[in-house]
């Protein structure tokens, strides 16, 4: 059964007063009286009577919603930055929407309009990998909506953004493996059409030249970071007339998959070949071995994406200096690279 929803004009003609004493009534106005605004809520809530913050947000221009895009939500990196954000927002008296774009083109455009169409006063967003055209950013960009973005970002936006330093992180991984004695070092990445996983690969070769060590074509492989990416990719290493004596990979969920692919090879790590991954994924803790991994602060980047919204609707976002803060990043040192 459809059932039709219930309207302030509803409630005005149950109690026989004016749609305009209704609606002044729910917002507390101080020119109804309380007997009146005690009515109103009691027939309203009789009703199952819900605010349209649609029409609301239209009348007002101003909606008390952020919306958040995040490449996944089944990422401890990613539910973390939501939750730091929520948490700062709400006390604020703001609500988020969450949409996740599954990494695809398409549907983050989709994540987009959906947002605006909702007339969210801000949205907090990291691009997909599919991201190359950046034009429904720039419709957000052209409707005055305060856009930051977080961890995937693209400069030529030229949008507020929060994040680590992905080059050095690089850096300070193979300098940590060659520490260990490593002088083969491969590199499972990300696409570098990309500008995070470009500048994790550029850090890596640069790192690589740094110590002259030899560089092989055929120790660098792009790929989409999943499990089973990792697994494919990890095979592929193997298989090297001459392997790699360690492993860097740019995402725990992918270094997870090479590390069950060692396992089931009966490879030692990090006798054999050292491990290192990305993100600090709760799971890196808790397999055999344990995965060295790189610790995102997720925590504050998220809390800083938060106040970063707020700076820009309490302030002329034309005249306000954009918000670029790029954070060091921390290795963790497990069994794997040990």
């Amino acid at each position: 059964m459809n059932k039709k929803r219930t309207t302030i004009k509803d409630i005005a003609n149950v109690l026989n007063i004016s749609p305009a004493a209704v609606s002044k009534a729910l917002h507390n106005n101080s020119r109804i009286s309380d007997k009146t605004k005690a009515a109103v809520r009691r027939v309203a809530k009789e009703l199952n009577y819900q605010p349209n913050h649609l029409a609301s947000a239209l009348r007002s221009g101003k909606s008390n919603l952020v919306g958040v895009i995040v490449p996944r939500t089944n990422s401890n990196f990613f539910s973390s930055v939501i939750q730091n954000i929520e948490e700062v927002l709400n006390k604020e008296g703001y609500s988020i929407i969450i949409t996740q774009s599954n990494e695809s083109f398409k549907k983050e455009c989709n994540n987009i309009d959906t947002l605006l169409f909702t007339q969210v006063d801000g949205i907090i967003a990291s691009m997909a990998n599919e991201t190359v055209d950046l034009s429904h950013f720039e419709k957000v960009k052209s409707k005055g909506i305060p856009l930051i973005l977080f961890d995937r970002g693209e400069n030529d936006l030229n949008v507020d953004y929060i994040g680590i330093d992905d080059y050095e992180s690089s850096h300070m991984i193979v300098e940590h493996l060659i520490s260990k004695g490593c002088i083969r070092i491969a590199h499972i990445g990300g696409y570098r059409r990309t500008r995070i996983f470009n500048n994790r690969i550029r850090g890596y070769i640069d790192a690589i030249h740094k110590h002259n060590l030899p560089h092989d074509d055929h120790l660098l492989i792009e790929s989409s970071l999943t499990l089973e990416d990792g697994r494919l990719k990890m095979k592929k290493l193997l298989a090297l007339e001459n392997p790699p004596d360690a492993v860097y990979v740019a995402s725990d969920n992918a270094a997870l998959g090479a590390l069950q692919v060692l396992n089931e090879s009966n490879i030692n790590v990090p006798k054999d070949i050292c491990l290192v991954g990305f993100g600090n994924e709760p799971f890196t803790s808790l397999v055999t071995p344990t995965i060295t991994s790189i610790n995102q602060h997720s925590e504050q980047i998220g809390k800083l994406a938060a106040q970063t919204f707020l700076e820009r609707v309490k302030m002329d976002t034309v005249k306000q200096s954009l918000n670029k803060i790029i954070l060091k990043a921390e290795l963790i040192e497990r069994q794997s690279s040990k």
